[in-house]
């Protein structure tokens, strides 16, 4: 790995891979086999950094809002907070870690060769998956998704398939994240060069006396400011793969001047291509989290098991207080700069608003805390939205619109996930994890062992809940809480 600034004006590779994510470190690794690869990645290296390496510390690279940090905050037009990497590794290195193979419907969907899939599979499973330990909570909800009709039950497993299952993570038993930039190291040192701190700024096409636009080279700066130009060697076989993920790729490819002719003369974009499909049909699948606070201590975990049902909605789970971030309390996971507790609606988070909910949030006892988040996402949302360029500079995020829940299936899945919740809370072998009081929240059902000031704090985080049980109302289920997972 070298910093940007250490490499030349001008280059010549076989294949230029723009982003350094799951894709890309991926593709690198293959591809410098047989050939020579430059890999461009606009964060810095995943390695030292213990806010992504450690399980205890997730949670704090979402709440970094340094320009310095791994994640870079976005917030889409429908008002829900959201998350970029900017790091080696990409999303690898930011979620909470689960890892599972597609089904093999998606498979077939998508036309792939079902054997080089498998072979993919272990490839990536020799450095980057293990098996996670369970612990009680962990084991309470899996067996409360049987208990809730989630069945049957597929013990652990990499596969998908419906019913409960323990699936794979990406961190170590010691806690350590293993993320795809450890994929580099299949990679043949002599045809891979990695550059960090490299934003790519356009691709460059050739379009004298040719039929249609052919890419030939890219321009990156490095942290410095100064530019620089790669550029493809002669060959037909040579290429450069776009591997942004879903916001950068698109984003690239307008700044490069491909995509809706009308939008780049908007920006005084010259037009290379007019594409209209360019930043359509953007979808993120919405996510309902439910906080569940705990009488007993309960383990620091983050998504090891799931139930993957028939009617289209993941169910899954995540522990402990690890909220510690830094010398700052900033709550990590529980964080409002993370959505996942905030009783701010999406429209109102503003700076202002949630710094006074962190505020809040400290007046809280530490008890309070105790406890595990168990949650819900649909798969493959119906409902799209659109990317826009806000500026011409790719450090900057575009306009995202999802349009969640603009189709009623999906928010019909959303309501029929939380509906399982509520099964799995209510379950016999959740029981112990659970006040008596927690569905209903009302003061006569209160546990007489429960402090009353905790009783008070406990239930300023479960106003949302109740709101969200008791009324399955759109305005209620339109805070989809983001916790990266998958």
């Amino acid at each position: 790995m070298l910093n940007a600034t250490s490499s030349p004006t001008i280059s010549y590779y076989d294949y230029i891979i723009v982003g350094g994510g799951t894709s890309g470190c991926a593709l690198a690794a293959t591809l410098s086999q047989n050939a020579s690869v430059l890999l461009l990645e606009r964060g810095g290296s995943p390695y030292g950094n213990p806010n992504i390496t450690s399980l205890e510390k997730f949670g704090a690279a979402l709440s970094d809002l340094s320009p310095t940090s791994p994640s870079q905050r976005f917030i889409s037009e429908d008002g829900v907070i959201n998350a970029r990497a900017r790091v080696l590794g990409g999303g690898s290195c930011l979620n909470a870690g689960f890892y599972t193979r597609a089904s093999s419907e998606y498979i077939r969907a998508v036309g792939w060769d079902s054997r080089l899939v498998n072979e993919s599979y272990q490839w990536v499973e020799q450095r980057v998956a293990f098996k996670p330990e369970m612990g009680p909570w962990q084991s309470a909800v899996r067996d409360g998704l049987l208990e809730a009709g989630v069945v049957p039950n597929n013990g652990f497993t990499y596969d998908h398939l419906h019913g409960t299952k323990v699936g794979g993570t990406i961190f170590d038993r010691n806690g350590n994240r293993h993320t795809a930039a450890d994929l580099l190291e299949y990679a043949n040192p002599g045809g891979l060069t990695v550059l960090l701190h490299a934003t790519v700024h356009r691709i460059l096409f050739a379009t004298k006396a040719r039929p249609k636009p052919v890419a030939h080279g890219v321009v990156y700066r490095d942290a410095s400011g100064a530019k620089h130009r790669a550029f493809l060697n002669r060959g037909l076989k040579n290429e450069i793969i776009i591997s942004s993920g879903a916001l950068g790729s698109p984003q690239l490819l307008m700044l490069s001047g491909v995509g809706p002719a009308q939008q780049l003369r908007a920006h005084n974009i010259t037009v290379v291509l007019d594409q209209p499909m360019v930043g359509q049909l953007m979808s993120d699948n919405p996510m309902n989290a439910i906080f569940v606070p705990s009488p007993l201590p309960v383990e620091v975990s983050l998504i090891q098991v799931v139930g993957i049902t028939q009617f289209g909605s993941y169910i899954e789970a995540a522990s402990g207080a690890n909220f510690e971030v830094s010398q700052q309390r900033d709550y990590g996971m529980f964080s409002p700069k993370i959505g996942q507790l905030s009783t701010v609606p999406p429209k109102q988070r503003t700076p202002e608003a949630l710094a006074k909910a962190i505020e809040q949030m400290n007046s809280l006892d530490e008890q309070a805390f105790q406890g595990g988040f168990i949650i819900e996402k649909i798969t493959g949302p119906i409902s799209t939205g659109h990317l826009e360029l806000r500026t011409n500079s790719p450090d900057d995020n575009p306009s995202v619109t999802f349009n969640y829940f603009k189709e009623p299936q999906d928010l019909q899945r959303c309501v029929e996930g939380i509906s399982t919740i509520e099964k799995v809370i209510e379950s016999r072998p959740f029981s112990k994890f659970r006040f008596r009081f927690f569905v209903s929240a009302t003061a006569t059902e209160l546990d007489s062992k429960c402090p009353s000031k905790f009783v008070a704090q406990t239930l300023q985080f479960l106003t949302v809940t109740r709101r969200f049980l008791q009324g399955h109302s759109h305005d209620h289920m339109a805070l989809p809480w983001r916790l990266p997972g998958w």
